[in-house]
């Protein structure tokens, strides 16, 4: 779906594309263990996280959709990673986190909840979502950027 908006002095018009905005909380544990889940609908293991919704702030968004998805409450951090997904015009914005309390427990969007060391992250998860929880255990400060099709890294 495109909207129309003046894009010159002449009065044509161009289609600008509209955005989906998602997040997501790559949950540190002290031993260096990353939090994931195994999507319920199609298997894959990634961060938990989801579309941001229209009057919450990001860093609610990142506390809600970790609980929502995991049990666990979520400290957010810092902006670890802005992913720009081609293919499907969303745009991911990736935080790191730090366990605050809860219990693992399993949603109606997870099969599956674990704290996930680094080998194993790249091991279970696709290269779009590993790169996103590696980026996170970086000692980095300066986000990472980076534009996918969905699948692989571009």
């Amino acid at each position: 779906m495109s909207r129309y908006v003046p894009s010159n002095s002449a009065g044509k018009s161009r289609p600008t594309p509209l955005h989906s905005v998602s997040v997501a909380g790559v949950v540190v544990r002290g031993d260096g263990r990353a939090l994931a889940i195994r999507r319920a609908d199609n298997g894959t293991w990634e961060p938990p996280g989801g579309v941001l919704e229209v009057a919450e702030s990001v860093e609610d968004g990142v506390r809600r959709e970790v609980y929502e998805e995991t049990g666990v409450k979520a400290r957010v951090e810092r902006l670890t990673g802005v992913y720009k997904n081609v293919s499907r015009g969303i745009v991911a914005l990736v935080f790191r986190c730090r366990p605050e309390g809860g219990a693992g427990r399993l949603s109606d969007e997870s099969v599956e909840v674990a704290w996930l060391t680094p080998a194993e992250v790249s091991e279970h998860m696709a290269e779009v979502y590993a790169v996103r929880v590696l980026d996170a255990l970086r000692d980095e400060t300066a986000p990472s950027i980076r534009t996918h099709d969905g699948r692989h890294l571009l």
